[in-house]
């Protein structure tokens, strides 16, 4: 990261945060120990990890070899929508993949609950059809929050949660959420997502800061001319103004050279600069990641002209 360039953001729970993070979504076998490998290699010090990315075994042996002291990186994972009912369980599955005896920060991965015994291959349930009667986000949070007592989180938070869904789950939460993960970049800022996080002291973490599949954000004049007179990737331009937001960014590679310019590349931009990024959401606002539910979960795309 460069000069004057804010490295970590600080928790609700006086925790610190690294601003870069490396993300492990879609990271297949072979190639997600390999990237987390070169990932520590380059100097990322917060993982964000899932037991729905398949794939936290093959990167427990990895925290497992590395020689970095486990006080000096940042481990978030999740808890998948079918173990709501299961919450310690389903932590403990996770801390033996990943081999580690506490992660940082355990996330709620969606505010939906599923039911656990259709038979389905975990993580492959029915999301439209298999939601689970008698329970919901509030009961999960009010699980989540029991895991405070305990030395294995340090910390709890939320994933994919929109404003009205948030505000709900604070009507009965007795710890406020340290951070709220979403899809964040300049054609999804979310800004009443992001007023409401701010006002509570709730960070945001944002995954796929870069876009997503078939993301044309890489090429827009307003990222390439800042990035040209920079000279900087696009991708820098794109992380640069996520963490000037205030948020912790998580983009996921594979590719040893952009995992380390990801990374390392990160700088000031300037007003001007910010303005023209913040502009590109009023005429080109895109979510990328949007699985069906069977229900309304992004409650602020309302009123909004979203491709």
């Amino acid at each position: 990261m460069m000069a004057g360039t804010t490295s970590h953001f600080t928790l609700n729970t006086g925790a610190k945060i690294p601003a870069v993070g490396f993300g492990t979504w879609k990271a297949g076998p072979g190639e997600a120990g390999r990237s987390v490998e070169l990932a520590f290699e380059s100097g990322y010090r917060h993982f964000d990890c899932a037991p729905l990315y398949g794939n936290e075994k093959e990167i427990g042996e990895v925290f497992r070899g590395s020689k970095v002291p486990r006080d000096q990186y940042f481990i978030t994972t999740k808890l998948w929508s079918s173990d709501h009912t299961r919450v310690a369980a389903a932590l403990e599955k996770s801390l033996s993949d990943l081999q580690l005896s506490y992660v940082d920060l355990y996330l709620m991965h969606w505010p939906i609950s599923l039911d656990p015994n259709t038979g389905a291959e975990h993580g492959k349930e029915d999301r439209i059809h298999s939601h689970l009667a008698g329970w919901d986000f509030r009961d999960t949070w009010k699980e989540m929050e029991k895991l405070l007592e305990g030395n294995k989180v340090k910390a709890i938070g939320i994933a994919n949660f929109s404003s009205r869904n948030l505000n709900t789950l604070l009507e009965t939460a007795k710890v406020v959420p340290a951070v709220n993960q979403t899809e964040l970049h300049p054609f999804l800022p979310q800004d009443e997502l992001h007023r409401l996080c701010k006002e509570k002291g709730i960070h945001q973490t944002a995954f796929g800061p870069l876009g997503g599949s078939g993301s044309t954000l890489h090429d827009e004049p307003i990222v390439t001319n800042i990035a040209e007179k920079r000279n900087v990737t696009p991708a820098n331009v794109l992380l640069s103004w996520g963490i000037q937001k205030g948020w912790s960014v998580i983009p996921k590679s594979t590719n040893a050279g952009r995992i380390r310019n990801n990374l390392e590349g990160v700088f000031s931009l300037c007003d001007e600069e910010m303005n023209q990024l913040n502009s590109l959401a009023r005429s080109k606002g895109r979510r990328f990641n949007r699985p069906n539910w069977g229900t309304v979960v992004f409650h602020d795309d309302e009123g909004l002209n979203l491709e």
